[in-house]
């Protein structure tokens, strides 16, 4: 039942959000050339791998790798913005719609982020569908600390509740936490 409801407002928040993403595009592509979605290969529940859609940041070109990986430079004007305000997520609603993730869970890394993917399996975090946002983004921890990540994770699995997941949504909204850092240099 929490899934289907979560997708029917997944939906609605699309739909809602038609209007932001159409100028989001215009923006992205007046900023910098290539797609303004950005399209990249997550690991999902059960290591089942799948794409994760966002409005992209970076420009085109980029390496493929974690965002902590990833030089601050690689970051376009506007992408620094969606970024912050977290607005680049809003395509993952599709994501939630597929089925593929929710609103609350562990973040979805890269199938080449392996000391993340093994921690996680260890403390058998996917056994849960990852999310949009989650415990470890909220309090500020990304994938550049795989262990860590993955203790907040699997923390995140032995307590989750409705109520907690209401709150980190809030948290987020709020501007709660850091998200996933890049490099300074």
């Amino acid at each position: 039942m929490r899934s289907l409801l979560e997708r029917a407002l997944a939906l609605l928040g699309l739909i809602a959000a038609s209007p932001f993403l159409a100028g989001a595009v215009i923006l992205i592509r007046l900023d910098s050339p290539g797609t303004a979605i950005f399209r990249q290969e997550r690991v999902g529940r059960y290591r089942k791998p799948f794409i994760c859609y966002k409005l992209r940041t970076m420009a085109v070109g980029t390496k493929q790798a974690g965002t902590h990986e990833v030089s601050a430079s690689s970051v376009t004007k506007i992408g620094r913005f969606l970024r912050a305000t977290k607005l680049d997520e809003i395509p993952q609603l599709w994501n939630v719609v597929r089925g593929e993730m929710v609103f609350v869970g562990p973040r979805p890394c890269l199938p080449s982020q392996t000391e993340l993917v093994q921690e996680r399996e260890i403390r058998g975090v996917y056994g849960i569908v990852p999310g949009i946002t989650g415990l470890g983004q909220v309090r500020g921890i990304d994938m550049s600390e795989p262990v860590r990540l993955a203790e907040i994770d699997a923390e995140y699995l032995q307590t989750r509740s409705l109520a907690l997941d209401l709150r980190l949504v809030w948290q987020t909204v709020r501007g709660g936490g850091s998200g996933d850092r890049v490099k300074s240099t």
